[in-house]
């Protein structure tokens, strides 16, 4: 349940639902400034990858334009990811009950959630698709910065260029992968997820079937 309303035996009066404030102002801002300047380098990144999808990039305004603010809007991501590890690093780290989490996966993709072990306010696998598109920006901002500037590169050490292309391209199609699987995953499989952060808030009863430990610490309630 996301939301909505529910209806008293007694009285039989529609009252709304209690409501938790899951994203604040800024976590939500952050995220979707995120969002916005990842798919704007996806479709650019996969626009310059192969000439199979420069259609796209003809649709965004062209190669010379793609070219010129693909790095830009990369350094926009990048400041926005470190935003969100400065407000989230605290949540991040994997506990017991994630590793419990992780071996009942099978659970969680088929929506069984009273099959799933109590989780905090951010699941295992939610964490491990923050802690993949962290490291993963890390490793394409330092192969990125070579590639948006080769004339740089000393001539001696040309010879790494075509590993840096590898590795800047590699690391693209694997935070690729872990977009598709996170909006999938907000979007079918947990409804109620993209509301929480459009609205910043979400139903007791969301909170409490999905991240039943932090519901238990934010409201002080015994699930």
């Amino acid at each position: 349940m996301s939301g909505g309303a529910i209806v008293q035996p007694q009285s039989k009066t529609a009252v709304p639902e209690e409501q938790i404030v899951r994203y604040n102002y800024q976590e939500r801002f952050t995220h979707w400034i995120n969002g916005i300047s990842y798919g704007y380098c996806l479709l650019t990144g996969l626009a310059l990858f192969t000439p199979y999808l420069f259609w796209m990039g003809t649709v965004l305004g062209g190669g010379a334009t793609i070219r010129y603010w693909h790095p830009w809007v990369g350094l926009v991501y990048l400041a926005s990811i470190l935003q969100m590890h400065r407000m989230w690093r605290g949540d991040m780290g994997i506990t017991e009950a994630d590793r419990q989490w992780s071996k009942n996966l099978e659970h969680y993709v088929k929506n069984e959630d009273d099959k799933m072990p109590p989780q905090g306010r951010f699941n295992a696998g939610q964490k491990q698709f923050y802690w993949a598109m962290f490291y993963g920006v890390l490793v394409l901002f330092v192969t990125g910065i070579v590639m948006w500037v080769p004339e740089y590169i000393p001539r001696s050490v040309h010879w790494v260029l075509p590993i840096i292309v590898f590795l800047h391209s590699a690391v693209a199609l694997i935070t690729i992968a872990a977009f598709m699987i996170h909006v999938y995953m907000s979007v079918w499989v947990t409804p109620g997820s993209v509301k929480g952060m459009v609205e910043g808030k979400v139903s007791s009863a969301w909170a409490r079937a999905h991240h039943r430990l932090w519901w238990e610490k934010i409201t002080g309630r015994k699930g």
